[in-house]
């Protein structure tokens, strides 16, 4: 019997002391709830998530003084729970301000961005789904001092441009491993479903001492989800009144020790319209499938291992409306279609040894078949690549070591690619490389990183890519980051140029072109200035680059033609750029930012001998962006964003009625989104508020196949069918809505 009542009180005792804690989880500045937010016991194997509305309820016989409880979110700093509360408790957790997260472009292992001696720019999707696009290739617009350049006013090809550079000169990678080269710029981001992304990384400026070839003017890295990390569903439909439509969707599994993460996205848009009344289509028709396959495997000590494959394929056309394929590469209605058809296959694996050793590769297939006008242009591109290298920590220096491998293989239709007497010579570049680096902590405050590459061309010969970086953190709130770097380019003209392929002037290589080389150096100040519960950001930058051997396409000469040739002299890319990030007690997200840059060569003038200055095309003397967010209640989100363009120069014919520079525009964009329950969103508004169209791009658009040129009483100053007078996209005003579903 006395046994029996020990137990009942010890029954008893037990409940007793058993604390039942619930609560909601919200963000301490706009108050929204946190939906899957971690709820733990520390040191004790005990947890919950918060439910849709950011709820949690726990049962604990432990004293908070003895087991606290620890509040996480990802992308929020963490909070912890010490009292007992007098019924339900809110925790409000803190936004995480981002120089915390961890980097990998800079110095190509992960690394702190706050301690990197290389600045780097990191943007996750949910910066872009402030204004949704259906690319990647569209999206990166919204980055301060990178413009997404449609250098075609009928196919819309385009390129990246960083801080006012060419897209050659821009290196986009995939979980680090080159992807894009030459022929695919655009295509590297504009297949790349938007839900396996997890954030990108900007470098501004050549990083060649650790990426090699093509990281001149900046680098694009991004960084997919890992199976581990990534929703196990997610979906995003999006229509616009345009008739254009994306979906976007991915889910993962697990079999066994192997967690995979599948992703699609499919773009159509079938309904040609003619806004501006010209006769040509106002936007591409496309057709586009991408699907990604990633797969991790579990290892003893969390090694590495991965491997990944992407398949893109595309038909697009645009041209005159009545165009339809039968017109395909006929003089009788003009039209310009690619097929394009791209594979890639990426992974990484880490060496079963004590000491860090990583063995990346990546394997690319690009098939390409267009017409622009009556011209072809067939091309075929294969590109191998292969890395290895030693990570080893030695005191207070951060080693890394190793080499790697590059073989392209090109070929197309063009003269590029053939002898003098007409016959095919396909392009077979192989690029080795070794590489070092040392990051040096010299002091808690001071940081020193020292790099070197040496690569080698069988044309070119010995190149050499040095490398100088240096970090002063005074406070916890300042850092001054110095850098000087090197980078190159192997050249590969006609993939790169898509004015030399449209068959509207001729092309003219009038010498052997020559390898490019850049110089660069930045000087970067970030300043974190919390105010109370207000917190403001200042990231500023100076830069300025030295090119040499650039080639250059002179459309001014002669109107039929561009003539390319290494510049005899320099150019000069050099500016500022500053960004702001505003968070304040109100629900309110400011971020803003502005480039002033002044980009131009120096070239000296055949007849006279004197150095002559041209201002670089298509590279506007200042742009900025801006993206405010407010919170309003019961979940509903507004999000105003915008681009601004001063002038840039165009490329014009001779006595040219056209203005040489662009005017000043905005594309302004209004979204409104409504979060319901867990992981459901409602979204929609208007993009290109202002409606803002150019004027006058086309040259002659009823002559597109320069029939009537010669004609003296209509043509008499013998303009010529042209469309590279292109600066801001032919899309007005539209309005999208969609919807998008995670599941957790």
């Amino acid at each position: 019997m006395k046994s029996k009542l020990t137990f009942l009180l010890l029954i008893i005792s037990l409940q007793v002391k058993a604390q039942v804690l619930s609560g909601t989880v919200v963000d301490s500045r706009s108050g929204e709830s946190l939906p899957g937010a971690t709820v733990r016991v520390q040191g004790k194997d005990k947890a919950v998530f918060t439910d849709g509305r950011g709820r949690f309820s726990l049962t604990t016989t432990d004293s908070l003084a003895t087991y606290p409880l620890i509040v996480s979110y990802t992308g929020y700093d963490n909070d912890m729970l010490t009292d007992q509360p007098a019924g339900a408790v809110t925790i409000r957790l803190k936004p995480q301000q981002g120089l915390d997260e961890v980097v990998v472009t800079g110095t190509l292992k992960p690394v702190s961005r706050a301690e990197s001696p290389i600045p780097v720019e990191i943007f996750t999707p949910k910066f872009f789904k402030k204004n949704p696009s259906p690319s990647l290739f569209d999206a990166v617009g919204m980055i301060n001092g990178v413009r997404p350049q449609l250098n075609c006013n009928v196919c819309n090809t385009g390129d990246i441009h960083i801080n006012g550079m060419e897209g050659p000169y821009t290196l986009v990678l995939i979980d680090g491993m080159p992807i894009v080269s030459a022929l695919s710029t655009v295509y590297g981001l504009s297949g790349i479903p938007n839900s396996i992304v997890e954030r990108l990384e900007v470098v501004k400026g050549p990083a060649a001492s650790l990426y090699g070839s093509e990281a001149m003017g900046g680098i694009i890295n991004v960084i997919t989800r890992s199976p581990q990390n990534a929703p196990r569903f997610s979906v995003d439909l999006m229509a616009t009144s345009w008739q254009e439509y994306n979906t976007d969707l991915s889910f993962k599994a697990r079999m066994g020790k192997v967690q995979t993460l599948l992703g699609v996205s499919y773009y159509n848009y079938q309904q040609p319209y003619d806004r501006n009344h010209d006769g040509f289509t106002d936007v591409t028709l496309q057709n586009r499938i991408s699907v990604f396959n990633k797969w991790d495997f579990t290892r003893i000590d969390n090694r590495v291992a991965s491997i990944a494959a992407r398949y893109v394929y595309e038909d697009r056309w645009g041209g005159q409306m009545d165009w339809s394929r039968a017109w395909r590469g006929s003089d009788s209605i003009y039209g310009e279609s690619i097929y394009t058809s791209r594979w890639e296959l990426i992974g990484q694996y880490q060496l079963p040894l004590k000491e860090k050793i990583m063995t990346q590769f990546s394997v690319i297939g690009h098939h390409q078949d267009s017409y622009y006008g009556t011209v072809p242009f067939l091309a075929d591109q294969k590109v191998a690549f292969a890395q290895l290298y030693w990570d080893k920590q030695w005191g207070r220096h951060s080693l890394l070591a190793g080499a790697s491998f590059r073989y392209t293989y090109y070929n197309d239709n063009t003269p590029g690619t053939a002898t003098v007497s007409g016959e095919d010579a396909p392009s077979r570049t192989p690029l080795p490389g070794v590489f070092i680096q040392d990051e040096w902590s010299l002091h808690r405050r001071h940081k020193l990183l020292l790099g070197y590459r040496f690569d080698y061309d069988r044309v070119h010969h010995a190149i050499h890519s040095p490398r100088l970086a240096y970090k002063w953190s005074p406070d916890d709130r300042n850092t001054l980051r110095a850098s000087f770097g090197t980078g190159f380019r192997v050249v590969n003209l006609f993939t790169e140029d898509h004015a030399a392929l449209t068959g509207a002037r001729k092309v003219e290589i009038e010498e052997a072109l020559k390898p490019e080389r850049s110089y660069n150096s930045n000087l970067n100040y970030v300043l974190q200035l919390p105010l109370g519960n207000n917190f403001i950001n200042v990231d500023a930058t100076a830069f300025y680059s030295y090119f040499t051997n650039k080639i250059t396409g002179d459309y001014n000469t002669d109107p039929n033609k561009i003539l390319y040739r290494n510049l005899s002299g320099h150019a000069i890319s050099q500016g500022i750029s500053l960004n702001l990030s505003m968070t304040f007690s109100i629900p309110l997200h400011i971020m803003a930012g502005a480039t002033y840059m002044d980009v131009y060569q120096m070239n000296r003038d055949a007849g006279s001998g004197l150095m002559v200055r041209s201002n670089q095309l298509f590279a506007p003397k200042w742009s900025g962006n801006y993206a405010i967010t407010y919170t309003l209640p019961y979940r509903w989100i507004i999000d105003l964003t915008g681009q601004l363009n001063g002038p840039m120069r165009l490329p014009l014919q001779k006595d040219d009625y056209r203005p040489e520079y662009s005017p000043l525009y905005c594309l302004a964009n209004i979204q409104l989104t409504k979060k319901i329950g867990s992981g459901l969103e409602l979204y929609g508004g208007v993009k290109n508020l202002l409606n803002f169209v150019p004027k006058e791009t086309f040259m002659r658009p009823f002559d597109p196949f320069d029939k009537q040129v010669n004609d003296p009483v209509s043509n008499p100053k013998g303009y010529t069918f042209d469309t590279e007078y292109n600066y801001a996209p032919l899309q007005g005003i539209r309005g999208f809505a969609g919807i998008r579903y995670m599941l957790r």
